[in-house]
């Protein structure tokens, strides 16, 4: 069976000519690229699959160029994350709130989030805080792997996921009263 070889030997079987591979491997990496790029856009699902699509495609087109120094899925939330800013430069139609619009509370309690209402709370956070707190949260990478995706300095990094959880937690109303 397909999904139970590793993505090594996906890509190896890919590169030998089985579509198959190459249809596990998409099977296997779409929803947390999707999911990731929902985030990023703050809930626009039709653009995020337009970029996911554009993932895969260069997944299919570059797969013989992967070199294996990152895990296949930080390399495919990599190239999401450049398409994504790609997209954001050459469009305004990503909403962002300022900070001067950033609301003092809210009434959402915390156990009714879902992702939707995540992906809505992203609108609240600059482009380098979403991102920031999209890679580490939902892309599981290490502040490292964000900074060799990015460019970004470690502590730019770290200071960008800080400011977006305190800004999410003041959103949530979970903020700490004695910080």
């Amino acid at each position: 069976m397909l999904m139970s070889k590793s993505d090594s030997e996906l890509i190896a079987g890919f590169l030998a000519g089985d579509q198959s591979a190459f249809e596990a491997l998409v099977r296997r990496h779409q929803s947390s690229i999707r999911q990731f790029l929902r985030r990023l856009t703050a809930g626009d699902h039709a653009l995020a699959d337009d970029i996911a699509q554009e993932v895969f495609v260069r997944l299919f087109t570059s797969l013989s160029t992967f070199r294996g120094e990152a895990t296949l899925s930080t390399w495919l939330h990599t190239v999401a994350y450049r398409m994504f800013l790609r997209h954001v430069q050459s469009s305004d139609a990503i909403a962002f709130v300022s900070d001067e619009d950033f609301p003092d509370t809210a009434s959402t309690a915390p156990s009714v989030v879902s992702d939707i209402m995540v992906e809505q709370m992203m609108k609240h956070l600059s482009l380098n805080e979403r991102l920031m707190v999209t890679l580490s949260y939902s892309a599981g990478m290490s502040h490292s792997e964000i900074a060799d995706a990015t460019g970004a300095p470690l502590g730019t990094i770290k200071s960008h996921v800080n400011r977006a959880k305190r800004k999410l937690a003041k959103l949530l109303n979970m903020e700490n009263p004695n910080a």
